[in-house]
């Protein structure tokens, strides 16, 4: 299938099948035919439909076509109204075809605000206008603007269709809002001008009758010329065709063979040309075949056994845009000079992790948009056309029901059809995305808003099926769907808390590439925190300071401290890769199929990206990943939470840990979301945390429970991304600010965090199989927490005199930190544990701390906190003493 601008093969206007049988004629300027061909609607008001070339909506056409078209329309709009009044004016696009093209003419007047009807009622969105489209097979224009002074103003109005055919759109829209929103100007901009001399007539009559100007701009004009009974013989045409491929497709369905047999197209009428070729028609599959893709096809292919094979499944991919917060996804409400400088900057980030999702030898990619939302879409292929090898091409997703005929003079070659997605307040029904199979396109980018993304998108039958049988690679990308606060809201409280920042990235915040991980954190770096340790453990001690009040210096790690590491993780990393299988298998088979990674940093931090790649790596999933502040005794970053509501539905979070040991954190994080959902915050966050290791027995969700060597606990920052734990402080975090934490820059050169989560990740292929076996009958198990962590800890506690469960640290991870950060007593270590405790007793070596094997300890070790620490329990040579 050729998607040349104009011609189809060997330069076959694109309007000449229907020209041909209907007797059509399109006369006018010479450019005429290059920017429209024809195609034949299943309308009961209109026979053809001139289907533009340059548009971006039915013919995948280069994005830099499509937005140039608009913006060189916006800057012979500003020429004509001269920069005085342009800068008054306001820009209006028709839903769903014209609704990019408004954009874009915006773009080219110049500091325009846009906004665009649409089809979609939005809830608790007050509906300033509306207007009925005569022609159109869906008639109802809602006008919902966030601001109503929008349409209020005394500036121009500038209304954006794709085509003028009759000037009745146009009449009814300006007649609806003159009556309500009078002004002096209005200024019509089409692609093309197609209407009759009477039709011109009309609209200069009407701009007398109201007393305003009415300007025409367009790139071209003529004029359809119809014939006598068209109408009647082009909806005969119409049934005939499709009656066919109905027929085919009944015949499939009594078929024993996966092929079946094939209707044949019925006599054409009288001077038509042969039927189209199998590609006309892409549906979804019967009841008895669901998940499959056929060809509605009205004649036997040359070739039998492509007619016999069933298309290919393609893979799908996720990835997150991290749309900036607040932006509308389009002007459904508006959308103004502001929002698009921030859609301007946000731009080059989002583009890059489209880009990183397309295969490097992609020859020719298709970024598809979603019916309404064609401007997001729009600019996103335009920019992803400036950095990928690959000819990139856009159109989108539509509503309109158009027959598909495989003939290089047809503008419509191919249709994939497949079910609503978005819940459409008019009810379930077909929709349509033409020229994309056959198109040659190696991967497919579709861009929905959230309210699209729903199970309908992603059944069997549903668009991202039908695109993946027609192409090797699809990518989703998820706009957020973009609802207005009501106005009164701001006035109902003089101190509205401040907008929450986008999450913090690497590089410029952590050593992790910017997709792995958003830190929802503030950035503390240029903060002097560190204390000596043993200043920071009295302080704690006494109650004079609470411990993410500061921070202890970093621990750097001696050279055969290193070399542990390694071999530490060497030794250790397929059990890993094995438990962070498990534990994510686990959460998409229980929590959520599309779960948002939540991770309680630090520790948790590798861990939720080690998740995060196993679902890539198992799923093709490209799950959204964040860290959060989570500190004893102060819960969790609630500010934190708000954003993640804000951006996510609650229900899809799952909070990620290293390890639990006694259930200190998971306890605090209930209460937190408890208190949080009490204090008027989103509900529907869950509590339970994902562990790789559960030795405490305190969570459901878990890759083991058996108390083994994570390597990451062995060290600091520079196994999480150079980012310090996270601190609390009254004077550096307010009430409306995330917790703080400092990236350590200065630490790059021992940093090993890539390094680790690379060795994990290359063990995935060969223990997949064993994370298969150990989900199924981890989720036929009783996984109940018992709590038996918590009652040793309160068992040792009162053995060794502590009367403190907070000073006992059990498990390996938690020892380490107890080495690393606070000022250890003594090591317990239960009898014959082997090399998962080789660093924990070279630390204890450095430190002068004695490690005291026990017998039955329900932990592989467990750290003991000095009970009553002063500087005169450390001696001179700084190392514990012993009581």
């Amino acid at each position: 299938m050729n998607n040349a601008v104009n011609n189809g093969d060997d330069g076959i206007w694109s309007g000449t099948w229907v020209a041909e049988r209907l007797g059509v004629e399109i006369v006018g300027d010479d450019t005429l035919t290059d920017l429209v061909g024809l195609a034949l609607r299943r309308n009961p008001k209109r026979a053809h439909l001139l289907v533009s070339n340059v548009l971006g909506k039915h013919v995948p056409q280069s994005p830099s076509v499509v937005h140039g078209q608009g913006v060189a329309l916006g800057r012979r709009v500003r020429e004509l109204l001269g920069a005085e009044e342009a800068a008054g004016a306001v820009v209006l696009g028709y839903a769903e075809t014209a609704t990019g093209l408004g954009h874009s003419v915006a773009d080219g007047l110049g500091a325009a605000p846009c906004l665009h009807s649409t089809r979609r009622p939005v809830a608790g969105v007050a509906q300033a206008g509306g207007f009925e489209e005569s022609h159109s097979h869906a008639t109802s224009h809602l006008l919902l603007p966030e601001d109503p002074a929008l349409l209020i103003g005394s500036g121009p109005l500038v209304l954006v269709d794709d085509e003028f055919s009759t000037g009745n759109t146009v009449l009814n829209t300006v007649r609806a809002l003159h009556e309500r929103y009078p002004r002096d100007r209005y200024v019509v901009v089409a692609l093309v001008d197609m209407r009759s001399a009477a039709d011109a007539g009309r609209l200069e009559e009407f701009a007398r009758e109201i007393g305003a100007r009415v300007d025409l701009v367009t790139a071209a004009s003529g004029t359809v010329l119809l014939p006598e009974g068209v109408l009647e013989k082009g909806q005969e045409l119409v049934a005939r065709y499709e009656g066919a491929g109905a027929s085919a497709d009944a015949g499939r369905r009594s078929a024993a063979a996966p092929s079946g047999p094939v209707a044949q197209f019925p006599a054409p009428l009288q001077g038509a040309a042969p039927a189209p070729s199998p590609e006309a028609d892409v549906r979804a599959v019967s009841p008895g075949a669901r998940g499959t893709a056929r060809h509605a096809t009205t004649g036997p292919h040359p070739d039998d056994d492509r007619a016999r094979r069933t298309p290919p499944r393609g893979q799908v991919t996720r990835v997150d845009l991290y749309w900036p917060r607040g932006l509308p996804d389009g002007g459904r409400h508006g959308f103004t000079p502001r929002h698009r400088a921030r859609l301007e900057t946000a731009l080059p980030a989002m583009t890059a992790r489209l880009a990183e999702a397309v295969p490097e030898d992609a020859r020719r990619v298709l970024v598809l948009g979603f019916e309404e939302l064609m401007y997001a879409p729009l600019r996103l292929a335009r920019e992803l056309e400036q950095v990928v090898a690959a000819e990139v091409r856009y159109s989108t997703t539509t509503r309109s029901p158009v027959l598909a005929v495989d003939d290089p003079g047809y503008a419509i070659r191919s249709r994939i059809v497949f079910p609503a997605h978005d819940d459409p307040a008019d009810g379930p029904g077909e929709r349509y995305a033409y020229n994309v199979a056959g198109g040659g396109f190696d991967a497919v980018v579709a861009v929905v808003d959230s309210v699209a993304d729903t199970p309908e998108l992603h059944a069997p039958d549903g668009l991202l099926a039908q695109l993946a049988a027609h192409t090797p690679h699809v990518v989703l990308a998820v706009v957020p769907s973009y609802v207005p606060e009501p106005l009164y809201a701001a006035a109902l409280s003089e101190e509205r808390p401040a907008m929450l920042p986008e999450p913090l990235r690497g590089p410029a915040f952590s050593s992790y590439p910017p997709e792995e991980v958003g830190w929802l954190l503030q950035d503390l770096s240029d903060v002097t925190l560190e204390a000596p340790t043993e200043e920071r453990e009295e302080a704690i001690q006494s109650g004079g300071a609470h411990y993410a009040e500061s921070l202890p210096v970093e621990y750097q790690p001696s050279e055969q401290y290193q070399e542990l590491f390694q071999a530490a993780l060497e030794t250790s990393a397929a059990r890993l890769a094995q438990a962070v299988g498990v534990v994510t298998e686990t959460v998409i088979a229980e929590r959520s199929p599309r779960p948002v990674l939540v991770s309680l940093a630090r520790a948790g931090t590798p861990v939720g990206v080690l998740m995060r790649r196993w679902a890539q790596f198992r799923h093709g999933l490209d799950l959204p990943h964040y860290a959060v502040s989570i500190v004893r005794g102060r819960g969790i970053d609630a500010n934190a939470l708000r954003w993640l509501a804000a951006h996510h539905d609650p229900r899809d979070v799952v909070f990620v840990d290293g390890w639990t040991g006694k259930g200190a954190i998971t306890r605090e994080l209930a209460v937190a979301i408890e208190e949080f959902e009490a204090g008027g915050g989103a509900a529907g966050f869950d509590a339970e945390i994902a562990v790789l290791a559960d030795p405490g027995s305190c969570v459901r969700t878990y890759g083991t429970r058996d108390d083994f060597l994570i390597p990451s606990a062995c060290l600091n920052s520079t196994v999480s991304g150079l980012i310090s734990r996270t601190v609390l402080r009254a004077d550096l975090v307010g009430p409306d600010d995330f917790h703080g934490a400092k990236f350590y820059r200065e630490l790059a050169g021992t940093d090993v965090s890539v390094a680790f989560l690379d060795a994990v990740a290359a063990r995935f292929p060969e223990v997949a199989d064993a994370v298969g076996g150990a989900v199924k009958e981890l989720l036929a198990s009783d996984r109940t927490p018992s709590w038996e962590g918590w009652a040793a800890v309160e068992r040792i506690s009162e053995e060794y005199g502590i009367h403190d469960v907070n000073l006992v640290k059990p498990g390996v991870g938690e020892t380490t930190r107890v080495l690393l950060r606070r000022v250890p007593w003594k090591i317990l270590a239960r009898a014959g544990a082997g090399a998962d405790l080789d660093h924990v007793r070279l630390l204890a070596g450095q430190r002068g701390v004695p490690v005291e094997e026990v017998d039955d300890l329900p932990y592989t070790c467990v750290g003991l906190i000095h009970p009553k620490f002063t500087r005169g329990a450390t001696g001179a040579d700084g190392k514990a003493v012993t009581v």
